[in-house]
């Protein structure tokens, strides 16, 4: 009996050691009103345990504000930006994989983020993986659109390009497929993209949504990333 609660302990202690294992990249959003903000946030554990952290704002191309103080504690995460006058207080969650809290600046706002797995060898390319570029016609401008598609450990991201409104690697929300079915959310401006994948895989036919209009948009697979 003796050797099965000992075994319980180290794994329980296990399981918290790997919970309070935090460096890495995370990502979150704040949403103050209409608008959102991207952060994410960059923790390193240095040799003698410590830890140390920047900051990114991803939409107001504000990166590696540095963090002024961390602490972990019972899977209590402090955070203290100086620079910006912020505060952060969250916890992580027992899977290591999301913190959950409240950012405070001025106004407490409520913040969560989510570790950043970034894709391994093993984990295989989707048969969509790449990028995708069409153009959408609105009646008042055509605008070029792509999409860059990744499969993940978490499983399918996209990031959003717009070349003619200079607009590059805005994260998406969401990526959902059904078999042939594709669906692309993007919060932070109200759209939504949804699409049938072809057969032979070379093009998504679809359409895309976005402040109360629907508009057509083919997809095709583009060879070059950064359309001119």
């Amino acid at each position: 009996m003796k050797r099965i609660l000992i075994l319980a302990l180290m794994l329980t202690v296990a399981a918290l050691a790997h919970a309070q294992d935090i460096a890495g990249d995370w990502k979150g959003a704040l949403s103050a009103g209409a608008s959102e903000l991207h952060l994410v946030l960059h923790i390193a554990k240095a040799a003698d345990g410590s830890l140390k952290a920047t900051l990114d704002s991803v939409d107001q191309g504000a990166n590696g504000i540095p963090v002024s103080s961390i602490s972990l504690k019972d899977s209590k995460l402090n955070l203290g930006v100086e620079a910006v006058h912020g505060t952060y207080e969250g916890k992580v969650a027992e899977d290591g994989k999301t913190i959950s809290g409240t950012w405070s600046q001025g106004t407490p706002l409520p913040l969560n983020f989510k570790r950043v797995v970034a894709p391994t060898k093993n984990v295989e390319p989707s048969d969509i993986d790449g990028a995708w570029m069409g153009t959408l016609d609105t009646g008042v401008a055509k605008l070029r659109v792509v999409f860059h598609i990744v499969n993940t450990n978490d499983g399918l991201v996209a990031t959003l390009d717009s070349p003619d409104q200079g607009v590059s690697g805005m994260p998406t929300s969401s990526v959902t497929r059904d078999g042939a079915s594709l669906k692309i959310e993007a919060q932070k401006i109200g759209g939504v993209f949804e699409g049938t994948i072809a057969a032979d895989l070379s093009s998504i036919d679809g359409k895309w949504s976005q402040g109360g209009n629907t508009w057509p948009l083919v997809l095709k697979r583009a060879t070059d990333k950064s359309p001119n």
